[in-house]
């Protein structure tokens, strides 16, 4: 039985759902020949309660941290301190297995090689347990046209409790208390959360070296967005949703978030009620939906425990997509911005 040792970064809601998995993936991982041993949980507060992880575990200082360990788990989210030991563990030539799409959004050049030799594993920062980046990499054998998501749900919450009547803020304090919200709600409502997603998808189906700047500028949320509004577009058959968007635009690849007017019969709509929704379109595979569970603890605890057993087999991370897919003379559909 082989031992392997795994730091872990991060033990907020989704550190603590994955430590609280461990137990229950002892027979199958014995099955492979391995023992998990989990030896250091790196945190910013050493005394705040975490149900399930063993306080000897638990320190605040990275001196040291990622000494002898074959594996690091980072769910910890952030690019600053929580990037560097991310890149130190790379440097070192330890796997890393990550939810953090704004450290892979916005630190992607210095990551950028490591995904490359396959070292850096990121299924759970998309969708969180739905497991889409793994799907869109066996796509690569198709030409590329598009993709549209909704893969914000606190923003989908927000729209939906506005179409049963609520004024954006008493939406907006609902979700507060739900505990929907990032730390910095502008990550949701500005779209900025769904950026990042929409710049890890685009690298990884139609341009490895997507710019975060360059998604970033076209960005918008929903804080403009009324119960008036909504219920105008519902009126004349339609749904304003956030969708993050990739596709092609005078001969390059475009990724944008914006709220958008669609048909009440449109996928998104359809799918995406209450949870995550992906629309693929390519060729010659044609149009392809995926939907489900886009966050919660447990769900991307899950995608982080896959990502283990993927590096277990000896499987790659998430690579790249080799080269940028020609844009030329691509037909797609027109979205009209709300």
């Amino acid at each position: 039985m082989k031992t392997v040792r795994v730091a872990l970064l991060g033990a907020g809601t989704v550190g603590q759902a994955w430590v609280g998995l461990l137990p229950q993936h002892q027979d199958r991982l014995a099955a492979l020949g391995v023992r998990l041993e989990l030896v250091r949980v790196l945190v910013r507060e050493a005394q705040k309660s975490r149900p399930g992880i063993p306080p000897q575990l638990l320190t605040t200082d990275p001196e040291g941290f990622l000494d002898g360990v074959e594996v690091l788990v980072e769910v910890a989210g952030g690019t600053g301190r929580v990037g560097d030991l991310v890149l130190e563990a790379l440097s070192r030539g330890l796997p890393v297995i990550t939810a953090n799409k704004a450290l892979l959004a916005e630190r992607w050049r210095e990551l950028r090689p490591y995904a490359e030799r396959g070292r850096l594993y990121y299924e759970a920062s998309v969708m969180a347990g739905t497991p889409v980046l793994g799907a869109l990499q066996s796509l690569w054998g198709n030409q590329a046209r598009e993709l549209h998501g909704i893969v914000n749900g606190t923003c989908s919450y927000l729209i939906r409790r506005m179409e049963e009547g609520a004024s954006y803020k008493e939406a907006f304090e609902e979700a507060g208390r739900l505990g929907y919200l990032e730390a910095d709600p502008r990550l949701d409502v500005g779209g900025i959360d769904a950026a990042h997603k929409i710049c890890v998808l685009g690298r990884l189906t139609v341009d490895p070296a997507l710019e975060w700047a360059q998604v970033l500028k076209r960005t918008r949320g929903i804080e403009h967005l009324t119960p008036q509004a909504l219920a105008e577009a519902r009126q004349a058959g339609q749904a304003i949703r956030l969708v993050a968007s990739l596709y092609p635009e005078d001969g390059a690849w475009v990724a944008a978030v914006r709220p958008v007017r669609l048909p009440l019969e449109h996928p998104l709509v359809l799918l995406g009620s209450g949870r995550n929704a992906l629309v693929y379109r390519g060729e010659p595979i044609g149009t392809l939906y995926f939907a489900g569970a886009g966050a919660g603890g447990a769900v991307t605890a899950s995608a982080v425990m896959d990502d283990l057993y993927r590096w277990l087999s000896g499987a790659p991370g998430h690579r790249p997509i080799p080269q940028i897919v020609p844009a030329l003379g691509l037909e797609v559909e027109q979205l009209e911005e709300a």
